[in-house]
């Protein structure tokens, strides 16, 4: 074996790799974003009727479809511009040292210790709230048109924040590891049809935010003081604070010990 085989071996290897880094970060945004996962389901759907359409002679049907496949993808980089741009962005943001910090097991109980002490005083009071955890997806861009705080978590402040007359009080607060990055922060609202209509702005902030990124979204209700968590554009409402808690622990467990957890349960089985 000589060497230019050798290096031209490597050189597909690392071209294969590239590939396959590059296919493995989209999917994994498109994952996290509830819209572009039903885009991409649409689009496998057409790609399966079209091949159906074509075994069975349905020459019209198939027409329509090469149609819509040839000119498809110019229509949808147009109308989804927004999200193929956040798509990117992630690609090529590289997570930090503190702001995506892995939290230890204690870190993660006192969170959600501090969040869910603060969530039972606000329901209890009537004072509306809107806290977003993020998770692998970035909220920067959310970040840097708010008030930026950096401090640490503490109930307290966060009841502060959202108090009645407070000037953040309206917005959203983003928590990044253990530290609460800002207040005030203003998210997409959802447009989706299966919303009850008499859920306010701030469940449908917390809708929107978690069907564009993966992250977790607590809303308090000022009008019910009821606590609901919206999660992969689903809204869990009406929750106990036991319920709530129960969530987000396992929300927030790191994806390896969710694996773990998984293997074992079928150990036991």
């Amino acid at each position: 074996m000589n060497w230019d085989l050798i290096i031209d071996i490597i050189r597909k290897i690392i071209d294969v790799t590239i590939v396959w880094v590059i296919v493995y970060q989209i999917l994994k945004n498109v994952k996290s974003n509830v819209k572009l996962s039903l885009l991409f389901k649409g689009i496998l759907i057409i790609w399966i009727i079209k091949i159906i359409a074509d075994a069975i002679g349905l020459v019209t049907v198939g027409l329509i479809l090469e149609y819509v496949i040839q000119w498809g993808p110019l229509a949808l980089i147009i109308i989804f511009q927004p999200e193929i741009r956040s798509i990117l962005e992630q690609i090529g943001k590289t997570q930090l040292l503190g702001r995506h910090k892995i939290l230890t097991v204690d870190e993660r109980e006192r969170l959600v210790y501090e969040i869910i002490t603060a969530v039972d005083n606000m329901r209890k009071a009537k004072i509306g709230a809107l806290i977003v955890i993020e998770r692998d997806v970035s909220l920067i861009d959310y970040i840097n048109k708010a008030t930026n705080l950096y401090a640490e978590m503490s109930s307290e402040l966060l009841v502060s924040i959202f108090f009645p007359n407070n000037p953040l009080h309206d917005g959203g607060v983003i928590i990044q590891g253990d530290k609460i990055s800002c207040a005030g922060a203003v998210f997409p609202t959802s447009n989706s049809l299966k919303i009850n209509k008499r859920l306010g702005t701030r469940h449908r902030a917390a809708l929107g935010i978690t069907e564009e990124t993966d992250a977790l979204a607590i809303v308090v209700s000022e009008e019910t003081g009821r606590v609901s968590i919206a999660i992969k554009g689903e809204l869990f409402y009406n929750l106990t604070i036991d319920d709530a808690r129960i969530l987000l622990i396992d929300e927030l467990k790191p994806k390896q010990d969710e694996f773990e957890d998984e293997f074992e349960e079928e150990e036991d089985v």
